[in-house]
């Protein structure tokens, strides 16, 4: 029998092979993971981005059954490391750590971004808030932040500031504090905030604006001078840096963050396994210890889902892009 140029028997075919494709990932998703999962961090080593990935990834492989390895691929603002993430196979082997810069001001930074945060990824969660403290090298000439602001004012066209990148956490916030302070200072981009806090450290940049995770050490070991935390209250791992309401700025506000993604396509299973692996990473009592050393803001339960995460970075893109066209600032 034949319809429409097709016999039944040929017909039964279709159905059984669309039947397999169906059932293939539910498979595949019901069995993952069976081999390492790579979370791409798309900055280099040291820095904050890098540091949270490292510190989940052990809990999370105990929680797996199979190890989470972090891999680092630097370039163009982190922009690079997600594209590869973008175009990855949805089978969960390889995710993306991103944060504000990848997955939010780069919408306003890149006029030929190869993708799109709101469509391209699929959610899985929020791993936490990173207050911003801009911390200057030990022999810049100022003892507080409101000496720093009117140095800025007076001095611009000779000061530079080391970030991880363009687009990156640490630019956008010290973008925002040019802003504020209506100065220039030089950018001087590097391959993540671990190796501008480095050149911080030896003198090469005059400052850095850069996420606790990083920059906390450094302070508490006297290697670099910290100035002001941009948020409403002192931090206690660094009681001794004030808050910029406290010297006479209470405009500048950030706060940085860093999220788990995979690429579209991947089978709701495997984005609430990875989900229930990186949540019981987050309690872990060790892993949680230590971010709230760094004072990393840890998401509530409701903050943890991936629905939350698609709707807090929309609101990040609306946030930020505005601020960064009004600076005029793009990046190829």
């Amino acid at each position: 029998m034949r319809v429409r140029g097709l016999t039944v028997k040929n017909s039964r075919r279709a159905l059984l092979a669309v039947m397999a494709m169906v059932a293939f990932p539910v498979a595949a998703s019901a069995d993952y993971p069976e081999r390492a999962i790579t979370i791409v961090v798309p900055f280099a080593a040291g820095g904050p981005t890098d540091i949270i990935s490292r510190l989940l990834a052990v809990p999370m492989s105990q929680t797996l059954g199979q190890q989470v390895l972090i891999e680092n691929v630097v370039g163009a603002g982190g922009t690079i490391g997600v594209t590869r993430v973008m175009r990855a196979s949805p089978d969960g082997y390889q995710l993306l750590m991103g944060n504000l810069g990848t997955q939010a001001a780069s919408v306003g930074l890149y006029p030929k971004l190869a993708y799109d945060p709101k469509t391209d990824f699929e959610p899985i969660m929020n791993t936490g808030g990173t207050p911003m403290v801009v911390a200057a090298k030990k022999d810049l000439p100022v003892k507080d932040f409101r000496e720093f602001i009117a140095y800025v004012k007076a001095n611009a066209s000779k000061l530079n500031y080391g970030t991880g990148g363009i687009g990156a956490t640490s630019h956008l916030t010290c973008l925002f504090l040019d802003s504020l302070l209506d100065a220039k200072p030089q950018h001087v981009p590097f391959r993540g905030s671990g190796p501008a806090l480095n050149a911080l450290i030896g003198g090469q940049v005059d400052y850095v604006c850069d996420q606790t995770v990083g920059i906390v050490p450094s302070i508490q070991g006297n290697s670099v001078k910290g100035l002001v935390v941009a948020v409403p209250a002192r931090l206690a791992s660094i009681p001794d840096v004030p808050t910029s309401a406290e010297q006479g700025l209470p405009a500048f506000q950030a706060v940085g963050w860093n999220a788990l993604f995979a690429p579209k396509g991947t089978p709701k299973a495997i984005i609430d396994k990875v989900n229930a692996a990186a949540r019981a990473a987050l309690n872990d009592p060790t892993v949680k210890a230590r971010l709230l050393d760094l004072r990393v803001e840890l998401p509530n339960e409701e903050a943890k889902t991936p629905e939350a995460l698609r709707i807090f970075v929309a609101k990040e893109i609306d946030k930020w892009v505005p601020i960064i066209q009004k600076a005029g600032v793009t990046a190829q």
